[in-house]
């Protein structure tokens, strides 16, 4: 991947933050770098893996800040739609219900139906990246919903990006947070960026009035796929 590692400038244009904002985040030591001949250098995937970790911990007004940033780091002549949940899950990748009782029988489980959708092309491959990266440190929420995604996204294993939805009607134990987790998405994304996007919108998904609750409530795919877009429309239509 080009440009791995960033110095301070090219960082601030990445994040779309100014200078003074990253220097003040590096001598907080809130963000990841190291030195190099006296001047700071940050890896691109730290970078990004501490934009996950903020994302998680972020509340609407952050989250819709970081939404634009990421918006504002498409590339110049790069076409890039909007963020749409909806349209990013094919016919076929709801599970509700998801028959699954364990850790790695739901993370199995979702990779496969991904595969239905022929726009994943290793399942072997992406379950173990998958497993690796919860072993790593778990996506598990203590609101019981589990982001899946393996350490970096695998182009080469994709024939684009897109999303997963399962729902296990009971929950499962599903990497020590408090209480079970029975509500599963699996990121399939193309690259980093479209990864944190995507994120970001989930994040602010999960915390919209009443989603998880009439999400649980769903009882086939095509409920669970008009309230994704209605709750989607709902969080466009605020920024």
């Amino acid at each position: 991947m080009p440009h791995t590692n960033l110095n301070l400038q090219q960082l601030s244009r990445y994040l779309h933050l100014p200078d003074a904002q990253i220097r003040k985040l590096v001598d907080r030591g809130a963000i990841p770098s190291r030195r190099v001949s006296g001047e700071h250098v940050f890896s691109r995937e730290e970078v990004n893996r501490w934009l996950e970790q903020r994302i998680g911990t972020s509340d609407e007004e952050e989250l819709i800040r970081v939404e634009e940033a990421l918006e504002k780091s498409v590339p110049p002549g790069t076409e890039e739609d909007d963020i749409s949940l909806a349209s990013l899950i094919p016919a076929g990748a709801i599970a509700v219900p998801l028959l699954a009782r364990t850790r790695d029988s739901v993370i199995r489980s979702m990779v496969q139906l991904a595969g239905t959708t022929g726009l994943l092309w290793d399942t072997d491959a992406m379950a173990e990246a998958v497993k690796t990266r919860e072993e790593l440190h778990t996506t598990a929420l203590d609101n019981g919903v589990a982001l899946l995604h393996p350490r970096r996204p695998m182009p080469s294993l994709l024939g684009d990006t897109f999303l997963v939805l399962g729902v296990v009607p009971s929950g499962v134990p599903f990497g020590g947070v408090t209480g079970l987790t029975d509500v599963f998405f699996l990121i399939c994304s193309m690259d980093d960026r479209r990864h944190l996007r995507i994120l970001t919108r989930l994040s602010r998904m999960l915390t919209y009035p009443d989603f998880l609750q009439r999400l649980r409530e769903s009882t086939d795919e095509l409920g669970a796929r008009e309230l994704i877009l209605e709750v989607d429309r709902a969080i466009s239509s605020v920024g």
